[in-house]
């Protein structure tokens, strides 16, 4: 009972079980429309390269807009923000549902949309991440951020699985009006919050000036900086698993959507496996050395996908991969939220955010171009092995601070 309470210790707060329960539908729903349009749009144009146009246009907007919503999320209820963002969520699902439906969909639609999407994207991630602290205050918060991250991933193993099934017993379609429907979970999770403390910040400076404070702010702590570091390369070229899969899946494996699902639903068993080990890590704060490990083994594993062409070794490649991927963003997230002054929590997650989804794009086009050129077998090692060419430098210009985080010197941050 007593590892129970710890693995979840944040929903005792009942603001943050309604958020949590509406956000896993939600978050499922996402997972199946994700699967469903990259099927969609790989089928459309046969290309690997504008499946990967398709997922830079739903994060290019992240890039250009996210450090401008973290100044905004610090001076508005988050709450508010919440609930104009999943309404647009539902209003574009329910676009796409009808475009699909009625056979009119256009693959520049599909990549309008996505850029629709990407802007409430730009809003809504960073205030996710920076509400949990608000719902469960600092004791729980990194269980919060575990717990987040668990809710997360049992989406990414259901989400693609289901929609396989759907998509082979309904259609494409109705995967878009699953995810439609999914978003009335989440708002009514958020109209039944109650909160008294609204943390917002009373700024008389202009928006620039904040985001300028807000960047020095992390220029200043190594902490935070190395770990933004480590995400500009990892998160650029080690998380384009939607662009890669179903290229690999069709060329490697000479397989359909039901492999494809299921290769997303392995990397989310991983992803599952290690959030809840983090949820009961958490009670021990910050893992540096452990976020170290990972950030290696996610490169190398990607790396030798090169000599995968079976089913069964790729399913264990995807769960080794989605296993060190969660580590890594689990600690980044917390690297990102610890010990960091609520009035600048928006503008510091817009950072985290920018860096673990607003540079997808540039990932997403190379891993395409890469496979259109070289095939699907070299999706993942190419990534890879640019992320090592990276990463060398990282590693040796910081080679004091990382051999702190190795032997736990750094770790001033406990619960």
């Amino acid at each position: 009972m007593n590892v129970l309470r710890s693995t979840f210790s944040s929903l005792q707060n009942r603001n943050f079980r309604y958020f949590w329960f509406g956000q896993c539908i939600s978050v499922m729903g996402t997972w199946i429309q994700r699967t469903a349009q990259t099927w969609l749009v790989y089928q459309m144009t046969g290309s690997a390269f504008l499946v990967g146009i398709l997922t830079a246009c739903q994060f290019v907007p992240i890039l250009l807009l996210t450090l401008i919503a973290g100044t905004v999320i610090d001076r508005c209820p988050k709450k508010r923000i919440l609930l104009l963002t999943q309404f647009g969520f539902l209003l574009l699902g329910l676009a796409m549902t009808i475009l699909v439906y009625t056979r009119l969909v256009q693959y520049w639609e599909v990549l309008v949309i996505a850029i629709l999407y990407g802007i409430l994207q730009s809003f809504d991630t960073p205030t996710r991440q920076s509400y949990v602290v608000e719902l469960v205050g600092q004791k729980d918060l990194m269980n919060g951020i575990s717990l987040n991250s668990t809710l997360f991933n049992i989406a990414k193993i259901v989400g693609p699985s289901l929609a396989g099934i759907l998509m082979a017993q309904f259609s494409v379609a109705f995967c878009f009006l699953v995810n439609t429907i999914s978003y009335l979970a989440v708002l009514l999770g958020l109209f039944l919050i109650h909160q008294n403390n609204i943390l917002i910040t009373d700024s008389q400076r202009r928006i620039w000036s904040d985001i300028k404070y807000g960047l020095s702010y992390i220029g200043h702590q190594p902490n935070i900086r190395l770990s933004a570091e480590l995400m500009l390369v990892v998160s650029t070229l080690n998380f384009n698993n939607n662009v890669i899969i179903p290229i690999f899946a069709r060329t490697v494996l000479h397989s359909g959507a039901q492999v494809y699902a299921n290769l997303l639903s392995a990397s989310g068993i991983g992803s599952l496996i290690a959030a809840f080990l983090m949820s009961y890590l958490s009670r021990f704060g910050l893992q540096r050395n452990i976020y170290l490990f990972v950030t290696a083994g996610t490169v190398i594993l990607q790396t030798l996908m090169l000599f995968v062409h079976v089913y069964w070794l790729a399913m264990l490649a995807m769960i080794g991969v989605g296993f060190c991927n969660m580590i890594f963003l689990n600690q980044s997230n917390a690297s990102f939220q610890y010990s960091i002054p609520d009035n600048l929590r928006g503008r510091v997650m817009s950072v985290y955010v920018l860096l673990n989804q607003g540079t997808t794009p540039i990932g997403s086009v190379f891993a395409g171009g890469v496979m259109d050129v070289a095939g699907g077998i070299w999706g993942f090692p190419a990534c890879g092995i640019l992320a090592v060419m990276l990463l060398i430098p990282v590693a040796f210009s910081q080679r004091k601070l990382i051999g702190e985080w190795i032997h736990g010197a750094s770790e001033e941050e406990k619960i």
